[in-house]
């Protein structure tokens, strides 16, 4: 079957859970395949806001990132039965280098809403970056102002540490320290 000259693709979900090789079927298309428990999560193509923010907090990280420390936007990891991909991930120094990062190379995962993402970036996505024990979350809510929140690993999840949002720079510690302002971000 065609629309136009383009065949359509067809393919069929796999008996039982999802699994990483199964992200291979799809298309590099924009859209975001991610694994939770063995079910597939699809978030639309990403863009505007939402691109300047990640793009401006890799930078930002790079620059302020000690020798051996990595910073990567999209990098997925690999949590138990899930392979989630967030929006940017610090990797400590001598990580695996895997190209899906075990959690205990990873030190920060960061975030960043979408209207299509909110709930997941909030309730599920950081429950699982915490169950991995990733000792850092960022979650940033791209608005006309950049608002972000940082969290630590407590003991029964993530903690809120700080909210940061204007054009000051203000300081973080971790996972390296970094003087960042978010509104300059957009």
């Amino acid at each position: 079957m065609t629309i136009g000259a383009k065949p359509l693709v067809r393919w069929t979900a796999p008996e039982g859970q999802w699994t990483e090789p199964d992200l291979h079927l799809f298309p590099q298309d924009g859209h975001r395949y991610e694994i939770v428990d063995g079910s597939l999560h699809v978030t639309p193509p990403l863009h505007g806001a939402h691109e300047d923010v990640v793009l401006a907090l890799v930078t930002v990280l790079r620059d302020a990132a000690p020798s051996g420390w990595w910073v990567c936007a999209r990098l997925g990891v690999a949590v138990g039965a899930s392979n989630l991909v967030p929006d940017v991930a610090v990797l400590r120094p001598r990580s695996s280098g895997a190209i899906w990062a075990d959690p205990a190379d990873v030190a920060l995962v960061v975030e960043v809403e979408t209207d299509t993402s909110r709930r997941y970036d909030r309730l599920l996505k950081p429950a699982l970056y915490a169950d991995a024990r990733i000792e850092t979350y960022w979650r940033v809510e791209p608005q006309e102002s950049p608002v972000l929140h940082t969290y630590r690993l407590g003991p029964d999840g993530y903690v809120h540490q700080k909210t940061l949002q204007g054009a000051d720079l203000m300081k973080v510690d971790a996972p390296f320290p970094v003087l960042l302002a978010p509104s300059a971000w957009l």
